[in-house]
C-alpha cells in the first residue's frame, strides 16, 4: 500500500486518462474503477465515494468512465491494474437508465455528458454510452483485456441483481449477475468496508473468501471443498415455501431452476433476502444459479458516524471531470449535502433498504456544516444549498432504543411508528438553523423526500420546513390512498394524508389542505391495484385539492418485494392479487390521474 502526497492541478480528479496517470508519475495503478456514468467527483456519486475511499487508504485509483465496449482496448487505457477492476453500471441500474417502466427506450441519460445517451455515430449505428446490463458487458471486456486480473462487481445494479432476479426489459427471470459476468466477487450494499478489505487481501496475496458484504461464485466442487457437499446433493430436492436451513446457520434459498418451475418460490426467496437484509442478520445465504452457486456472506457493518464524516470530508473536486463536460445529474446535486444514510421505511416498491440497509447512520452536525461552508466558498456558488437530505431527510438523527443487534425486523414505520424508534426533532432543527446561518448561504432547502408520519410527530420541524426550507412545494410520497394497495406497498394507511394536509393548512393558512405547498408523488399499476382503486384515489386526491404533478407506472425493478409480487401474482402472505401487466391496463390506470392534473 502506497502513501502519496496529492497536489497540483493534475490531482484535482482521480486519473481518468493515461495522461493524467503519467502526470502523477505513476507507471501503474492498483485499481481501475469502471462505471456506466460520466465521472463526477462529487460525494453524491458512488464512483467518487469508492475511489476517494480507496485513495484515502493509500491505493492508486484510476477511473474508466463510460468506456467503449465494442472491444477491450479502452479497458487497457491504464495498463494492467495491480490489484483489480472494480466494475459498476453506475448510480442507476442500466435497464432503468435505458428504458422506461413500459420498456420504451429513453432518449435522455442524465448521467451522461449533455444528457445524451449515445456515443455518436459508429459503423453506421448509434451505440449507447451505457450498455444494457452494463455490469456483465464491462466484465466481459475487462476479462478480454487482462484475463488474470480479478473482477470485482459493485454498485446498485450488481447489488440488486446478485440473486435470481426479474429483468423487466427482457420480461424474464435471470440468474445472478455474478455468475452471468463470470466475475470473481460481488460487493453488495454500501461497499466501503468490503472494497478496502479486498484491496488489502489482494495486495498481501491472500484469498477473497468469507469477506462480509460480498458474494462468491462457486462450483459444486468448491462447495464440497468447503464441507458443503450436501448442499449440492440437495439441489434437486423439492423446495418448501421457506428457505431451507443447513448446518452452520447457512440458509439455502430456492434456486434458479426451482423458481422457473414455480414463481411462488421467487416470492419466498425474496422474503428471506429482505428479512435478513433488514435485520443485518449474520447468516450466509446460498442459492443455486444455472450451473453454479451464489454464496452470500453476512453484510458488512455500516460505517460509524465518525467514518461517514471522514468519507464525506475527502477531497472531492465537486464537479464533473473536464472530459465529461456538462452532466445534468451533477446540476441537480452540485450544492446538496447528504446528511443520513440508510432507510428503515422498507416500502415494498423501493430498493433503498435492500442496498443501503435499514440501519440509520447520521453524519455529525460539525461535518455537515463544514461541507456547507466548503460549498459556500466556491466561486460559482449562488447562495442556495439545494438540499440537506438522504433517502428520507427527516430520518436524520433518528435511532433505535434497543441494544445493537437485538431488533429482528428493523421495520420502523409500518404499520405504525415503532415504539423503539427515537425521533430527535432538535437534531434536524438545530442543523437547519446552523446551516442556514452559515456565511454566504442565502437560502437553505430540503428537497429530499419526507415521511409524513414523522413530520406529524415533529410539529416544530414541520413548521420550520414549511416557512423556511421548502423549495416552492413540499415533496411528500403518499403513493396511494386505498388501504389494500397501501398494505401491499408497506405504507401506513388510515387518515394519514388528510391529517398531514390539515397540519400543513394550519401552519400555512392555506385552505383545502395547503394545496399550493404540497406536491404528492403517486404510483399507478402497483401489484394489487386495479383501475377501480385508481379511480377512487383520483377522486380523493381531487377532493383534497391536490394536483398530482408527479406520478408514474410501477416499474418491476430488481431487488424489491413489489417486483416479487408482480412476478408471482401473490401478496406477501401468499394470497393471489391482481397484477396489471398489459400496456392497456397500465395506461388506463395512469390516465385516471392524468385527467385531474
Amino acid at each position: 500500500m502506497r502513501k502519496e502526497t496529492l497536489d497540483g492541478a493534475a490531482n484535482l480528479f482521480l486519473p481518468a486518462t493515461a495522461a493524467e496517470m503519467r502526470a502523477r508519475g505513476w507507471e501503474e495503478v492498483d485499481v481501475v474503477l469502471v462505471s456506466g456514468d460520466a465521472y463526477i467527483d462529487h460525494s453524491s456519486f458512488g464512483l467518487a465515494l469508492i475511489g476517494r475511499w480507496l485513495e484515502a487508504h493509500g491505493y492508486r485509483v484510476a477511473i474508466l468512465a463510460q468506456p467503449c465496449y465494442d472491444g477491450p482496448e479502452d479497458f487497457r487505457r491504464f495498463g494492467r491494474p495491480r490489484l483489480f477492476f472494480g466494475i459498476s453500471a453506475g448510480n442507476l441500474d442500466s435497464i432503468v437508465a435505458n428504458y422506461t417502466g413500459n420498456v420504451k427506450v429513453r432518449d435522455r441519460d442524465d448521467y451522461s455528458p449533455g444528457g445524451n445517451p449515445y456515443f455518436g455515430e459508429r459503423a453506421d449505428r448509434r451505440e449507447r454510452r451505457r450498455p444494457d446490463r452494463a455490469t456483465i458487458v464491462y466484465a466481459q471486456q475487462a476479462r478480454q483485456a487482462y484475463g488474470d486480473v480479478p473482477l470485482i462487481l459493485g454498485g446498485l445494479e450488481a447489488s440488486l441483481r446478485r440473486f435470481v432476479h426479474y429483468d423487466y426489459q427482457q420480461r424474464k427471470l435471470r440468474a445472478s449477475v455474478l455468475t452471468d459476468a463470470k466475475a470473481d466477487l460481488l460487493v453488495y450494499g454500501m461497499g466501503e468496508r468490503a472494497v478496502v478489505e479486498i484491496a488489502r487481501r489482494l495486495a498481501e496475496g491472500l484469498d477473497l473468501r468469507d469477506i462480509p458484504g460480498t458474494c462468491e461464485r462457486l462450483t459444486a466442487r468448491q462447495l464440497a471443498e468447503r464441507g458443503l457437499s450436501e448442499i449440492a446433493a440437495a439441489q434437486t430436492l423439492p423446495a418448501g415455501p421457506r428457505a431451507r436451513a443447513k448446518s452452520g446457520g447457512l440458509l439455502v434459498l430456492p434456486g434458479y431452476k426451482e423458481i422457473l418451475a414455480d414463481s411462488a418460490l421467487f416470492l419466498a426467496a425474496e422474503k428471506t433476502i429482505d428479512r435478513l437484509a433488514r435485520a443485518q442478520a449474520p447468516r450466509p445465504l446460498l442459492q443455486g444459479q444455472q450451473a453454479l452457486w451464489l454464496l452470500q456472506h453476512p453484510p458488512a457493518d455500516p460505517l460509524t458516524p465518525a467514518e461517514l464524516d471522514r468519507l464525506y470530508a475527502l477531497p472531492y473536486a465537486r464537479r464533473p471531470h473536464p472530459e465529461a463536460g456538462d452532466v445534468p445529474a451533477f446540476r441537480m446535486v452540485r450544492d446538496s449535502v447528504t446528511i443520513v444514510r440508510g432507510c428503515c421505511g422498507n416500502c415494498s416498491f423501493c430498493a433503498i433498504t435492500r442496498h443501503q440497509g435499514a440501519a440509520l447512520v447520521s453524519r455529525s452536525r460539525a461535518s455537515i456544516l463544514a461541507e456547507v461552508a466548503a460549498i459556500a466558498r466556491q466561486s460559482d456558488f449562488r447562495g442556495t444549498i439545494t438540499d440537506l437530505g438522504g433517502p428520507t431527510a427527516n430520518l436524520y438523527g433518528c435511532s433505535c432504543s434497543l441494544p445493537a443487534g437485538e431488533c429482528p425486523r428493523r421495520d420502523c414505520l409500518y404499520p405504525e411508528i415503532c415504539a423503539h424508534l427515537r425521533i430527535d426533532e432538535e437534531a434536524l432543527l438545530g442543523l437547519l438553523r446552523d446551516a442556514a446561518a452559515s456565511p454566504g448561504v442565502k437560502h437553505l432547502l430540503v428537497s429530499s423526500g419526507l415521511r409524513m408520519e414523522l413530520l406529524l410527530r415533529t410539529p416544530r420541524l414541520l413548521r420550520r420546513l414549511l416557512k423556511h426550507h421548502t423549495p416552492g412545494v413540499l415533496k411528500i410520497a403518499p403513493e396511494h390512498t386505498e388501504e389494500e394497495v397501501l398494505r401491499l406497498m408497506h405504507k401506513p394507511g388510515g387518515r394519514l394524508l388528510e391529517d398531514f394536509l390539515r397540519a400543513v393548512s394550519r401552519i400555512t393558512g392555506e385552505e383545502k389542505g395547503g394545496r399550493l405547498l404540497v406536491n404528492p408523488y403517486l404510483i399507478s399499476a402497483h401489484p394489487g391495484c386495479t383501475v377501480a382503486q385508481m379511480a377512487k384515489m383520483a377522486g380523493k386526491i381531487k377532493k383534497l385539492g391536490l394536483v398530482p404533478r408527479q406520478f408514474q407506472d410501477f416499474t418491476p425493478t430488481p431487488g424489491t418485494m413489489a417486483t416479487a409480487m408482480y412476478v408471482s401474482g401473490l401478496d406477501q402472505n401468499g394470497r393471489p392479487i391482481h397484477v396489471a401487466r398489459g400496456d392497456r391496463e397500465r395506461r388506463a390506470q395512469r390516465q385516471t390521474l392524468e385527467k385531474i392534473r
